[in-house]
């Protein structure tokens, strides 16, 4: 910056607040700048900048995968709206382990980010609980997809309302749906075993569940590829519904269903159906198109960001309640169930 502001033959500080906020200078002043910086080749270095003012321009982002189409919406989103604002969002994975996560927290609080938005492992993995946990001491943090196990702000969609809504879809149209719950990766886990048993006994019946194998990784496809093939070599599958806890279960039940030549659908002439939950953009392009329950990915973006600046900004909610969103999903009606 030393070496760049004599090239450029202005001070330090006027250079500063260039990189700063370009629109503080005049125009000929950031034009000279401008020009400069397009002879020289100079860009400076932001995380060094970042040591000496002990907080930087930068937003944080932990998220389990960012390759899954429904954290990659929402970290689009995100880093769109953080844009807008003047911020850079800074994209880590925890690759749904536990150390990982952990390894992301410390990198963020390395770099001195401004604030931090998180799909948290949770409760499941409890060390990178307590390393989040400590984080928020230190800045702004806004939890998304999976609630913390303690109070906080958090932003993300209404299981019970949900299930609510998706089991008396399936009530209504045939049969009362069993449960293909997730492996045990984080809070939804559990939070959606909760909601579906909750569902269904406020319908009067009584939950069941399809036997679940031994895992506890983010392979869904996988795990509902192989639940389903031991439910269908153990005769329990024929003439029910299988409500599975997100779409990418679905999709891997969908496969064995296909590979053990049973038909998934409404008509009479099939064996079985199939729903989802999350409405995963490959929803619809399943054989037979999924039916599932929309969550607004934009929406829960949007709202957590709208959280994380405010509080950037220095505003405070009295009690993490007031900071905890739950919003709507909706039914998306195709042709599995």
């Amino acid at each position: 910056m030393e070496e760049f502001s004599l090239f450029v033959g202005l001070s330090r500080p006027t250079v500063s607040k260039f990189f700063n906020d370009p629109s503080s200078l005049k125009d000929t002043t950031r034009r000279r700048i401008e020009a400069a910086l397009a002879t020289s080749g100079f860009h400076p270095n932001m995380l060094a900048a970042n040591l000496v003012r002990r907080r930087s321009n930068i937003v944080g982002v932990i998220v389990p995968d960012p390759s899954d189409p429904f954290y990659a919406a929402l970290t689009r989103r995100m880093q769109a709206i953080a844009g807008d604002a003047g911020f850079q969002a800074f994209v880590l994975s925890s690759d749904g382990d536990q150390a990982k996560e952990v390894q992301a927290v410390r990198t963020l609080s390395s770099m001195s980010v401004a604030g931090a938005v998180v799909a948290p492992l949770g409760a499941a993995q409890a060390g990178g609980s307590q390393a989040l946990e400590r984080l928020e001491t230190d800045i702004p943090l806004v939890y998304v997809d999976s609630a913390p196990s303690h109070p906080a702000s958090f932003v993300g969609t209404d299981n019970r309302r949900s299930f609510g809504l998706i089991i008396d879809h399936l009530c209504r149209t045939g049969t009362p749906p069993w449960f293909l719950g997730m492996p045990a990766v984080n809070a939804n886990a559990s939070d959606r075993a909760r909601a579906f048993d909750a569902a269904m006994r406020s319908q009067g019946l009584e939950p069941k569940s399809l036997d679940l194998p031994a895992a506890r990784d983010w392979d869904f496809e996988r795990f509902g590829f192989e639940t389903m093939r031991l439910a269908i070599e153990a005769g329990s599958v024929k003439g029910r519904t299988i409500l599975c806890a997100n779409d990418r279960l679905a999709f891997g039940a969908l496969a064995a269903a296909w590979q053990a030549g049973l038909r998934v659908g409404r008509g009479e002439d099939c064996h079985l159906r199939i729903a989802g939950h999350d409405d995963h953009p490959l929803s619809r392009y399943t054989c037979p198109p999924l039916t599932t329950v929309a969550q607004n990915y934009d929406e829960i973006g949007r709202r957590a960001m709208d959280i994380l600046l405010r509080r950037m900004g220095g505003e405070v909610a009295d009690d993490a309640a007031e900071e905890t969103v739950l919003l709507d999903a909706a039914i998306v009606e195709r042709q599995s169930a």
